[in-house]
């Protein structure tokens, strides 16, 4: 009982949720490169098996296999070589094997999951609401990395936070079960909405299924009230960053941007500030 005392002092709480977070976060680089592939490699056995083709055999692949490896040699990294943060430091950015370059956004990740963890941990205290929060915040980092890179928000993260946050609301740990409920049924159907509505004007997909699954699972974490700001939120960060990177990147309008990204953003800040913000809203309304 007493070393579950200090571990919740709030002076050590927080660096204890850091030092998590940030191995948590070398696992989110596994999940944010392995999980598409393993998508893409479903996909291709359900391919042959509607053609009655007998799925290409490749090698095991999960999360778990095989070990990390350097893609440039395809050395394998060792534990002391996979210590976050002090082994990208400790080997300057590069490969011990071929002295390849190694991109930062892995210790990125690495930061932003512990910073997730330290921050979550502080703002609720110990307790149930800080260990969600720090669940919540690692997922949304790991759909963000993954929509921008492939424009994929998978299933196998979106669907379990729905659940997760209808049963963690059960006790009211950040919305009654009421306003979850709503929350979830409402992120889904107007984005849903939005979809089809645009579908049938243009004849074009303006999003993914997978936003409306991420928006659901928002309004399941934090009720219905907090959809209008994580809408406008996300839909503002948007549009800045869309006109940003056709103005400086010569981002062709016809080409997708990922939208998880930018409602990832807003259900993070609507988890943190969402209340006062929306409060301050009303006020100026």
């Amino acid at each position: 009982m007493a070393s579950l005392a200090a571990m919740a002092h709030p002076a050590v709480f927080p660096w204890l949720c850091l030092v998590v977070g940030l191995c948590i976060g070398s696992f989110l680089n596994v999940v944010i490169y392995r999980l598409p592939k393993i998508m893409q490699r479903d996909w291709e056995v359900q391919c042959a098996e509607l053609r009655d083709e007998k799925p290409p055999e490749q090698e095991p692949f999960s999360l778990a296999r095989p070990r990390s490896r350097c893609p440039a040699c395809a050395h394998p990294i060792t534990a002391l070589q996979n210590i976050p943060l002090v082994s990208y430091v400790a080997l300057g950015g590069k490969c011990a094997a071929c002295g390849a370059r190694i991109s930062p956004r892995y210790p990125l990740i690495e930061a932003l999951s512990g910073l997730a963890g330290a921050y979550a941990a502080w703002h609720f205290g110990f307790g149930l609401a800080a260990f969600a929060a720090m669940a919540f915040l690692w997922c949304m980092i790991a759909l963000t990395f993954i929509d921008f890179d492939t424009q994929l928000l998978p299933d196998s993260i979106t669907l379990p936070l729905v659940w997760a946050g209808l049963m963690l609301n059960l006790g009211g740990t950040f919305a009654d079960l009421s306003s979850a409920v709503i929350g979830a049924a409402a992120g889904y159907l107007s984005l849903w909405s939005v979809y089809w509505g645009f579908r049938i004007a243009t004849g074009k997909e303006g999003m993914g299924f997978g936003d409306f699954k991420l928006l659901a699972a928002i309004g399941a974490w934090l009720g219905w009230q907090m959809l209008p700001l994580v809408v406008l939120a996300s839909s503002l960060v948007g549009a800045v960053a869309g006109i940003a990177l056709m103005l400086f990147a010569r981002h062709g309008r016809n080409v997708p941007i990922p939208f998880g990204p930018y409602l990832a953003v807003a259900g993070v800040v609507a988890l943190f500030w969402g209340k006062p913000l929306t409060h301050a809203y009303l006020n100026l309304l």
